[in-house]
């Protein structure tokens, strides 16, 4: 019906069957016209066939009624048959798309700017050494986060293991190196007082306590006890010395702390190295994101406009396909043909006379009431003024 009803249908049959045929005094017109008058003069026409024209449709019925009313009957069958026939070739126009072989062009131009597009942004990976930018970038930073930590840590057992090395180093300056490990006891005093009893024993058996050689042996074990009360037959026996454990074990400790100072020393550097590495390539990389972004960008514009005009392509090849089809199966039923009996119209004009005469006079009624001075009925008084009515009189007339 859309395509029954358009404009661009009737100035095709305009264009078939000519001004001059559907409306001489409009083509006498246009001969004699400018083009903006010849513009008007047709869109006249246009005008006139649509508003002669009827298309009528019935709800889930597969038929359209069209018909056209002109003072000429022949001349209303032609135009309308005219249209019929022009709507069929119209309609296929329509429904095929004349824009698919653009857009397969469009497509096609598109597809190989993506391949350009992909080669540059395949160069520049492989170039700069990257297998995936976005990743890359993110892995760095974690990589660095990670490496700043590791390096937090191992400053602060540096610093704990200095400290143990200075701790270890002043208590080595406190320890001697060699300590003694035994000594032997010198019993010279007590052997001889333990003889000289022995002896004293072996006199008593010969002599009597008084006697001089006991009395002698006597005086010696005095002696000899008084010496060693007094400490004076005390002496220092054999002596040893070796190395001092403890010396040994600070000593043992110290080159620990030291080797784990060097260690720890040299896993900072690496990690510094490594920490610094990670900077030089999180700046090479920030260095070669804006590139990276615009091959990206441009290859994500062209990935969806080769996108869309597949879809567009394949939609036109769809509606190709449809109207291929459906238009196999419009078809006209019957051709518009010259009526055989007229139509009088006096009955309606005077239904519509009587009707408009009919009409005046209310109006006219209505708008003598409306005009006409003062209040009507002492009813209508009461209702207006909202005051009770006590008395009325009638009009009397005017001498």
């Amino acid at each position: 019906t859309e395509i029954l009803g358009s404009e661009a249908l009737k100035r095709r049959v305009i264009d078939k069957l000519t001004l001059a045929r559907i409306d001489p005094k409009a083509a006498e017109k246009y001969e004699k016209g400018d083009p903006a008058e010849r513009r008007k003069i047709i869109g006249g026409v246009v005008r006139s066939i649509e508003q002669d024209l009827t298309i009528a449709t019935t709800p889930d019925a597969p038929v359209i009624r069209v018909g056209y009313e002109h003072k000429d009957p022949e001349l209303a069958a032609l135009i309308l048959n005219t249209l019929l026939e022009e709507y069929l070739v119209y309609r296929r126009n329509v429904l095929i798309d004349p824009t698919s072989p653009v857009i397969e062009q469009q497509r096609i131009i598109f597809q190989q700017r993506l391949a350009e597009a992909d080669q540059a942004y395949q160069d520049f990976l492989v170039n700069n050494r990257i297998g995936d930018f976005v990743a890359e970038k993110t892995s760095l930073s974690q990589l660095q986060a990670q490496i700043e930590q590791q390096k937090l840590q191992t400053e602060a057992q540096l610093q704990e293991r200095r400290a143990r090395l200075a701790a270890l180093q002043a208590q080595l300056g406190q320890v001697a190196p060699e300590v003694g490990l035994y000594r032997d006891l010198n019993t010279a005093a007590s052997d001889k007082l333990a003889q000289l009893k022995v002896q004293r024993e072996e006199l008593l058996s010969r002599y009597k306590p008084g006697a001089r050689p006991v009395q002698d042996v006597d005086e010696q074990i005095a002696q000899l006890e008084q010496a060693m009360g007094e400490g004076r037959t005390s002496a220092d026996g054999a002596r040893r010395f070796g190395v001092n454990p403890v010396r040994q074990t600070v000593e043992t400790d110290r080159i620990q702390a030291a080797a784990e100072v060097a260690a720890l020393q040299r896993s900072l550097e690496a990690l510094n190295e490594q920490l610094q590495q990670v900077m030089d390539r999180r700046l090479r990389l920030a260095a070669l994101e804006p590139r990276f972004q615009a091959l990206s960008l441009d290859r994500d514009v062209l990935m969806a406009n080769v996108r869309d005009f597949s879809v567009k392509e394949e939609q036109s090849r769809a509606a190709q396909d449809i109207a291929s089809r459906t238009n196999d199966n419009i078809r006209i039923v019957q051709r518009a043909a010259v009526p055989t009996k007229g139509t009088s119209l006096k009955r309606p004009l005077a239904a519509l006379a009587l009707l408009f005469a009919g009409f005046t006079a209310l109006c006219a009624g209505l708008l003598r009431s409306f005009l006409r001075p003062g209040l009507p009925t002492p009813q209508t008084a009461a209702r207006t003024l909202g005051l009770p009515v006590l008395g009325s009189a009638s009009l009397k007339p005017v001498r």
